[in-house]
């Protein structure tokens, strides 16, 4: 076997993204697989996976996982640099620059349902904030506004009580987490 000229040093934070990534991109694809009867509103089951990293691991591994679920949804559905891709691209990045604010606001107000929505509604700000830009006329993302903010509120605050019942564990039901993240080590 001949080794390769460029060795990249894998490390279990490495590792760690991977499989959260992976996770983000099967919640991805099945999320796809759900019928909807607004085009455009899925519940974002994903966007459970950017949060939990973002309150476990920190705002640089979020958005590691965010960029690769981004990535890897967009080629495994076929529509990489399609406009499907480029709008969960715009709703990926605006999500992330919210969490990236909010999280810095005071915990006691902030938690995991309140970050969930603001997220949702960041995500939802970014998507229509490009359509309107470039696929749609402004009154078009005007009307659509109500649903999708109704959509964002619903979910947001739906994925944010999973996210607080993860984190929760086996301290608020007495019996196993059903986190699939590994604790944190130093």
């Amino acid at each position: 076997m001949t080794r390769s000229a460029i060795e990249l040093p894998v490390s279990a934070d490495d590792r760690r993204i991977a499989r959260l990534a992976a996770l983000a991109i099967g919640l991805t694809l099945a999320e796809a697989a759900i019928p909807s009867p607004v085009p455009g509103v899925k519940p974002g089951l994903a966007n459970i996976v950017i949060l939990l990293v973002l309150l476990q691991y920190g705002w640089r591994a979020a958005a590691w996982v965010s960029a690769l679920r981004v990535l890897g949804g967009g080629l495994l559905l076929g529509s990489l640099f399609a406009p499907g891709f480029w709008l969960s691209t715009a709703g990926a990045l605006a999500s992330l620059a919210v969490l990236a604010l909010a999280r810095h606001l005071p915990s006691r107000y902030f938690g995991p349902v309140s970050l969930s929505v603001v997220a949702a509604f960041g995500h939802i700000g970014g998507q229509l904030a490009l359509a309107g830009w470039w696929l749609l006329p402004s009154a078009a993302v005007i009307t659509l506004l109500p649903v999708f903010a109704a959509a964002a509120l619903i979910f947001g605050a739906v994925n944010g009580v999973i996210v607080a019942r993860l984190l929760a564990g086996p301290a608020s039901s007495g019996r196993q987490s059903a986190s699939c993240i590994p604790p944190s080590t130093p």
